[in-house]
């Protein structure tokens, strides 16, 4: 008896191993992240020291640098208030969701159902027996429970599920390369509005200087010691002076508007106060080695999380070959009256069902050849968001070098067209020159002024850029694990379903707990 168990037991036991061995099956090419060849350094070093591998740009608030109290508030409340922002962050608890109706395929979907029901039959039914005692109206109650249980042999599921886990990843990564968008576009337009302010303050005394040298024109033409040709000269400058300025004070209207909708306000009650002076520091900006920039940029770990993630589509599109494999089972009682817990009226059921694709007209092959483009397209997607950052980063490596050396020579050529303005009004005011000579100097030192704080703008910008470029101290640690996307536990009833941000700090805006 004892020896007939043991023979017995092996079937049972190379059933098991068969299932374990079935279940470990990987139908996905293994994926290794694509490796490419940078260079030790920046091209564009420009004014910046050879860059060191502790070299990086500082974590957190990076506009801080540019030690502007107005400009940290408004990011702040861009972060918390950008209506753009919150939309993908709501994508992203999508795509968690997503990633957790993939995960539930791993398990037994279990369900229980009760039914009370009265029923009465026709006398006259089809092939009923006239002369039959079979009562016509009689009550059915009844309480079952079921589950069943897809085993994935293939890996069909769990490549699914890593699918929807790196797709997560994907959007997290989406959120954090916009928050950084967003962060720059909005330094720019507060630094291109601090420099319309500067702008208006140079009209201004630019048209306090023409008005007064219509005065002067004025009064040599009464003194018959002018000409009307000076005074219309005089006062068609003071004209466009003035036009330019209400151009200016439009530009920063409209610049105005756009902070206000970044930061999430009604731009009709939103007001930046002037402020002429332009005291932003430049801040240094460390770049680090080439190398580093692959884990700084959130972008590039985008793009190469819907690489990996279309890597495990192809095992999904490969699983689709071989037979799907289901198990269910079924009990429960069954009664006319409420006796539902007695043995004798009880029921039950268990099987098994397979399906394996036999003849579909090339449609498995045709959505297979399609996951293996899809990988292809992810693939060359990755490799052109890491050229294009290079290219950024070169960009503003560049511009800051030599936009700081524009700025320096622009100030100078101000400091030389104020000194000729000057000039030339005391030798008109002598009648050793003609008014000519005034207008000239007078609209060179206007645009050697505009054209200083349009270059000290762009210095700004200008690092703006890079800073963002350089994907403004974020790091490719901040994105969240494959495991840290999942929403919450699988087991009913546990965890509170507080969704945390992309970043992964505080909490989103669904903030309802999860059903289970």
């Amino acid at each position: 008896m004892g020896a007939r168990s043991r023979i017995g037991g092996r079937p049972a036991a190379c059933a098991v191993c068969a299932l374990v061995v079935l279940s470990g099956c990987q139908l996905a090419p293994a994926y290794h992240p694509p490796h490419y060849v940078v260079p030790e350094h920046y091209q564009g070093s420009g004014l910046f020291a050879i860059a060191h591998p502790g070299d990086a740009l500082p974590r957190g608030p990076w506009w801080e640098g540019f030690d502007d109290p107005l400009l940290n508030k408004l990011e702040r409340q861009l972060e918390s208030e950008n209506p753009d922002l919150a939309a993908l962050s709501e994508q992203y608890t999508q795509a968690r969701d997503l990633a957790a109706v993939a995960r539930s395929g791993l398990f037994p979907q279990v369900s229980a159902n009760a039914g009370l029901s009265y029923n009465k039959q026709s006398k006259n039914r089809l092939f009923r027996n006239p002369n039959s005692t079979v009562p016509l109206v009689e009550p059915g109650n009844q309480i079952e429970a079921g589950a069943t249980w897809e085993p994935d042999f293939w890996g069909r599921i769990r490549n699914g599920v890593l699918q929807q886990k790196r797709l997560a990843q994907s959007s997290a990564a989406t959120v954090a390369s916009a928050r950084l968008s967003l962060e720059g576009e909005l330094a720019d337009d507060y630094i291109a509005l601090r420099g319309l302010d500067a702008q208006d303050a140079i009209y201004r005394a630019t048209v306090a200087n023409y008005q007064n040298s219509v005065q002067i024109t004025q009064l040599r033409l009464r003194g018959r010691i002018g000409s009307g040709l000076d005074v219309a000269r005089a006062r068609s400058q003071l004209a466009a002076a003035q036009a330019s300025q209400s151009a200016a004070l439009a530009a920063r209207a409209v610049m105005q508007h756009a902070i206000a909708v970044l930061v999430g306000a009604n731009a009709s009650a939103f007001v930046i106060p002037v402020d002429e002076r332009m005291k932003f520091t430049v801040p240094v900006v460390p770049t680090g080695l080439p190398s580093q920039l692959l884990e700084r940029r959130p972008d590039i770990a985008g793009a190469e999380r819907q690489m990996a993630s279309a890597n495990a589509g192809i095992g999904v599109a490969r699983a689709a070959f071989y037979p799907d494999i289901t198990i269910s089972a079924m009990g429960g009682f069954q009664d006319t009256g409420f006796d539902l817990a007695s043995l004798p009226n009880s029921l039950w059921s268990i099987g098994a069902s397979a399906v394996l694709p036999i003849f579909e007209g090339g449609l498995r092959r045709a959505e297979l050849q399609r996951s293996w483009s899809q990988y292809a397209q992810a693939r060359d997607t990755y490799r052109a968001t890491v050229l294009s950052a290079f290219q950024e980063v070169e960009d503003g490596l560049a511009q800051t070098s030599l936009l700081q050396m524009q700025s320096q020579s622009q100030q100078e050529a101000l400091a030389e067209a104020a000194r000729a303005q000057s000039l030339a009004l005391q030798l008109y005011v002598g009648g050793l020159t003609s008014y000519v000579d005034v207008v000239v100097a007078q609209e060179n030192s206007l645009v050697a002024g505009i054209a200083a704080t349009q270059a000290q703008v762009g210095r700004l910008q200008a690092t703006v850029n890079l800073i963002r470029a350089l994907g403004g101290g974020w790091n490719v640690a901040d994105l969240p694990t494959e495991n840290g996307v999942l929403p919450f536990n699988p087991a009913p009833f546990m965890g509170s379903g507080r969704q945390p941000r992309p970043d992964g700090t505080g909490v989103g805006a669904s903030e309802a707990s999860t059903p289970p």
